[in-house]
């Protein structure tokens, strides 16, 4: 499998759930989760625990 590099993701735009900021991502939201900013994002991601396998 080889990767195009012309290749260009389809974007959506929406309004952060935590802040109201607009920005996009990568895939169109289903509207039953909330999309969150990258910085939101961060704040709301579970913390990884690498103990548990």
């Amino acid at each position: 499998m080889s990767f195009d590099k012309n290749f260009e993701r389809k974007m959506f735009k929406v309004t952060c759930a935590d802040c109201g900021q607009e920005t996009e991502v990568p895939f169109q939201p289903d509207g039953e989760r909330p999309v969150y900013c990258r910085e939101c994002y961060r704040k709301h991601k579970p913390q990884r625990r690498f103990n548990d396998r």
